[in-house]
Parts: structure tokens; C-alpha cells; sequence
């Protein structure tokens, strides 16, 4: 970990400078309250009427979220969050298999506003996979958001996956397809120059004599900005933290405890250009570490691994570029990506290993604006396996939708009943 942490720091004294920290891919398609909103460039005139100079866009896009989650007290609005996906992972290794993931999720709810800070959401979760003649899941929603100044608290179907903003490594994107509802609680702090995200997911609930374990997942995702308000240079330190327990006292089961942990710490820096093309450049290098923490060793192939995880990102007016390289020496992460793996995840290979793992990735990346409630994302993902000399690819295509409506005001039409 030395090693890789001293190559990480020197990579950032070369490359120190690009802005906005999106925990590696722009996903703001996937979780912003408007999936079609712009979203490059806010420039404003400096007071003394000299040159142009850049606004904070995070700044920006956190005052934008908190006037979306503002509402009068007694508000009653209906929301729709439509999800459709689609993504062909062609994949030959032994780590993970190729599949493809096509259907649609929907979650229409009533959002009513108790107070103008406590936003009481409920409504019901519908996922249908193509080719499936039934629906996949039908599940109740209810999230209870208390917004305070820059804090909130979320009980009940938190903020989920990509909210996270973790690396893939970290945090599996097909979680957004395969986990769509997470469900306990979790605090989120948007500061000036901090970001903060704790929370727990209660994954599956144990009783007297059950013949499975609980499961419970749970992490810390941080952002630290280092850079100048008003800077075309957007420096941020990250340190995110996951870990995962499956147990419990109550079970008839005879299976031992098993509780792993996975932690990353980088530095992301980013320039933006507000070019007619090119838009900005952005780099981010991160050093992973895994700890199997079990009482009974064996359960996982390795009790210990290290990782080390650099991006280089083209943003242009027409795609991002994006080119990813990845090093895992004994690395496994429950809740990362099928692809970081240095234990099989296959139906074929399930007890194969690759130790010393090297992928190199290529990404392009576009989101289509359709209205600032709709968005279309398009990816093409090629992967290079060094060790196993294969290359591999995936594409994918996916429609975002999201949107509230006011039905009324209820708090007003009991006043004037009375």
C-alpha cells in the first residue's frame, strides 16, 4: 500500500488541478432531482466588472437540491422516478460472466410536507425485467427526509447506490439495476467544501429460528475541498468506507460470522476549460484497502488486499473520454464491481483466482438531454485483462425520469374549513 499510496501522490503533484468531484463517473443522470438539467458551465462577472470567472458549480447544484426538497408547509405533490435499463456486458473471463440487464423500475409515491424542513414520502416500488412475463419485485417505498440547514437525516428507503458516490471498485454500478432500494437510515451533510454521507443498510432482517443470517451493509462516503472558491481548478480529498456483516445469535444455522471491511482515500482534481468543445479535464487516483475481519478464517480467499485505482476524464461537448487503470493485489470488495475481483464471481469459474489482477478500461460516456426532468445516458465500455491477455466490453443504455407535482396545499384548505 505504501508503494501505490507514493505513486498516487506523485501522479496528483503532476496532475494536481481538475474540478468537480463525482466520486470518478459523472452519474448525475442517475441521481440529480432534474436528470436532464445542463451540466457544465455557470460563469459569472467578477464585482469589479473585470474577467469572467467561474462560479462554484457544486455550490450551484447543492443550492439547486435544497430549493427542490423546499416546499410550504401542508404542500400534498405526487412523483414519478421512472428507470429504464439496459446493459450487455460481454464478457469471456473467469472473474465475472457476461450477462445482459434489461427492464424498467418505477416508484410513483405522495410526497406530503408536514413542516417546510420534514418531507414524508410513500408509494410503491415496481421492477420488471424483459423477458420475464411476471414483475421482478413489488415493494412498498416510505422515506422520511428531516433537512436542517445543511444536514439531513433520511429514515426508511435512503438515498441509495449512486447517491453513495463511491468508486466502482468501492460500489458496484449494476447495484442501481440489481439493488435498486436500500433501506435504514443515513445522515448527509452538504457543506461549502465538505461532503458527508453515513449510512446503514438493513439488508435482510433475522428472527427466532430462522434458517438464514441477518445481513447488514453500511459505509462513510466523504469529500473535502481543498481548492479556492471561484477557481477553474476543483481539488477535492475523498475517503470512503464500507463494510458488510452477515450473522446474528437466533438463527439454526451453523455457519460462521462474516464481516469485511474496504476503505479508499485519493485525491480528484479537475480544470475546467468552458471551451465550444472541450469542457474540462479531470484526474483521480485512489489507493483501496480490503480486511477480512472474521472470527473464522477461509471463508474468503484472502483475509487482507490493496488496490490502487487511477482515471484520466476528456470531458467534450459531444461525450466523455475516459481512461481507467486498475491494480488489485488480493482485493475483494462484497459490495464492488464484478470486474475488480481477485476471486471469481462466475457460474463457471467460482473457485478461480487472479492474485495480482491489471485492467485497463476505456470509457465513453454521454448523456442526452431529453427536458430537465429526462435524460438519456449512453456507455460503451471496453476492458482490457493484462494478466488474462482478453478483451473485453460492455454498452449499455439508460432512461432516467423524475418529477414532482403539486396536487395542493392541505395545511391552507384546513384553515379556511375552519
Amino acid at each position: 500500500m505504501r508503494i501505490n499510496l507514493k505513486i498516487l501522490v506523485g501522479l496528483v503533484a503532476l496532475l494536481i488541478g481538475v474540478g468537480e468531484a463525482r466520486a470518478q463517473v459523472d452519474n448525475r443522470a442517475f441521481i440529480s432531482p432534474r436528470p436532464g438539467q445542463p451540466k457544465y458551465v455557470y460563469i459569472s462577472r467578477s464585482p469589479d466588472g473585470g474577467n469572467e470567472a467561474l462560479a462554484d458549480s457544486l455550490k450551484k447544484e447543492k443550492e439547486q437540491q435544497l430549493l427542490e426538497e423546499t416546499a410550504a408547509a401542508g404542500e400534498l405533490r405526487v412523483s414519478m422516478n421512472a428507470f429504464v435499463f439496459f446493459k450487455d456486458n460481454e464478457y469471456f473471463n473467469k472473474i465475472v460472466d457476461g450477462y445482459t440487464l434489461y427492464g424498467t423500475q418505477l416508484n410513483p409515491q405522495l410526497v406530503y410536507y408536514p413542516t417546510t424542513e420534514l418531507r414524508l414520502e410513500g408509494g410503491i416500488f415496481l421492477w420488471k425485467d424483459f423477458g420475464n412475463p411476471v414483475l421482478k419485485q413489488v415493494r412498498p417505498t416510505f422515506r422520511a427526509t428531516w433537512t436542517h440547514g445543511k444536514q439531513q437525516v433520511i429514515l426508511g428507503n435512503i438515498r441509495a447506490n449512486l447517491h453513495h458516490q463511491y468508486i466502482e471498485p468501492m460500489f458496484n454500478f449494476e447495484r442501481v439495476m440489481l439493488n435498486p432500494l436500500e433501506e435504514g437510515i443515513q445522515n448527509i451533510f452538504r457543506g461549502k467544501r465538505l461532503f458527508v454521507d453515513e449510512w446503514v443498510d438493513w439488508q435482510r432482517q433475522q428472527y427466532r429460528y430462522s434458517n438464514y443470517q441477518e445481513e447488514v451493509a453500511g459505509g462513510l462516503s466523504t469529500s473535502y475541498r481543498v481548492s479556492p472558491d471561484h477557481s477553474r481548478w476543483h481539488v477535492t480529498v475523498p475517503f470512503q468506507f464500507t463494510g458488510i456483516h452477515h450473522g446474528g445469535q437466533i438463527d439454526t444455522l451453523d455457519r460462521p460470522l462474516l464481516t469485511v471491511f474496504n476503505e479508499a482515500l485519493g485525491l480528484t482534481a479537475r480544470y475546467q476549460l468552458a471551451g465550444p468543445t472541450v469542457r474540462a479535464m479531470r484526474f483521480d487516483g485512489y489507493g483501496l484497502a480490503f480486511q477480512d475481519y472474521s472470527f473464522t478464517h477461509g471463508q474468503l480467499p484472502y483475509k487482507y488486499g490493496r488496490g490502487l485505482y487511477l482515471n484520466t476524464t476528456l470531458e467534450t461537448r459531444y461525450l466523455d473520454v475516459m481512461l481507467s487503470y486498475w491494480q488489485g493485489s488480493r482485493f475483494i470488495s462484497p459490495l464492488g464491481g464484478d470486474y475488480y475481483q481477485s476471486a471469481s464471481r462466475s457460474v463457471s469459474d467460482p473457485r478461480f483466482v487472479d492474485p495480482f489482477r491489471r485492467v485497463l478500461m476505456l470509457r465513453l460516456l454521454r448523456d442526452f438531454r431529453i427536458s430537465d426532468a429526462a435524460a438519456l445516458t449512453a456507455r460503451v465500455e471496453p476492458v482490457y485483462d493484462f494478466n488474462a491477455r482478453l478483451l473485453d466490453y460492455s454498452f449499455g443504455m439508460y432512461l432516467n425520469f423524475r418529477q414532482d407535482w403539486l396536487l395542493s396545499n392541505v395545511a391552507r384548505r384546513v384553515r379556511v374549513g375552519q
